[in-house]
């Protein structure tokens, strides 16, 4: 006779699925990855996330965030990256901890989770004195109460950063990740992650935004990343439509009112003056009577003077 033991098999259920975890996070090579104005915590992907390093020590942790119903793009496991963020009246930043040569990518988890339109909260990010994201407006580009990730892909080699087409000397194993107070409100991050040696095809990302007016978590408007275009066909009773008999009639149309308003523009004109006779109007014979009376006070004279 076999005796289930539902206890041993829940145990069996639970290390599995903490198998599956563990060879799903290590498929990543993580090298630094904190949750910023939060506590630690594990996302869906098997990554651990550490505590704020600079809690109590520079700017101010807020969970601001947690009043929004959701975070649009993220699960419901995850949405507390988003939620959690660190915020300075100044410039701030963070220590990255690099580990040799080899491909690195920086992750940086975005979400806007208090204004209510564009325009009000811009600033740059520095790596190591470079400028990594410049004019970052997290509401313009996805909305509030929306997940939005910024992928910096750069090298290490032999002590050197090469990121686009900067480079800079290494010193002390480490990189200075800098958010800039600008002009428009505070600089703010919610998560950082660092992954050395990636495979490209199966980092974390967020799923794409869908709609191109979509609605938030808190209700308001929001701006997607990609856009439909809707198409309403025709009414079937309206009866067939010959291509180009719009046209020729708007033609016809526009023909019409383009004389009517020449003729209505000449009758209404205002002349300057009195109305002159046309010149070319005139007869010849009136043209050339001053001439036959030159002709005929001269002849006369001319005989005068011959007789002297």
């Amino acid at each position: 006779m076999v005796i289930h033991r539902p206890g041993r098999l829940w145990i069996s259920i639970l290390a599995i699925l903490s198998t599956l975890q563990s060879s799903v996070g290590s498929a990543f090579n993580v090298i630094y990855a904190i949750n910023a104005g939060g506590d630690a915590h594990t996302d869906s992907h098997g990554i651990y996330y550490l505590g704020d390093p600079l809690k109590g020590k520079i700017g101010t942790e807020s969970d601001y965030g947690r009043q929004l119903l959701a975070i649009n793009r993220v699960s419901k496991h995850d949405e507390i990256l988003y939620q959690t963020e660190r915020y300075h009246h100044d410039t701030f930043g963070y220590d990255l901890p690099v580990s040799g040569d080899g491909q690195y990518v920086l992750i940086l988890k975005f979400c806007e989770v208090y204004f209510n339109g564009p325009n009000m909260k811009v600033f740059d990010v520095l790596l190591d004195r470079h400028t990594i994201v410049s004019d970052l407006d997290i509401y313009a580009l996805v909305g509030k109460g929306t997940a939005h990730d910024e992928y910096i892909f750069f090298t290490i080699s032999r002590g050197r950063l090469y990121i686009k087409d900067k480079n800079s000397e290494i010193r002390g194993s480490k990189l200075k990740l800098e958010f800039l107070k600008g002009f428009k409100d505070n600089p703010k991050i919610n998560a950082i992650l660092l992954i050395k040696d990636y495979n490209e095809a199966i980092l974390p990302r967020l799923p794409p935004l869908i709609n191109d007016h979509h609605t938030g978590a808190s209700g308001m408007d929001t701006i997607g990343d990609q856009y439909h275009s809707h198409s309403y066909p025709a009414a079937d009773d309206d009866g067939p439509i010959v291509d180009g008999a719009d046209d020729s009639i708007m033609d016809d149309f526009l023909s019409a009112s383009s004389e009517e308003s020449t003729k209505t523009s000449s009758k209404m004109r205002k002349t300057s003056g009195p109305k002159q006779p046309n010149p070319y109007s005139l007869d010849d014979s009136s043209i050339m009577l001053p001439v036959f009376i030159a002709i005929g006070a001269f002849i006369p004279l001319l005989f005068c003077l011959c007789r002297l």
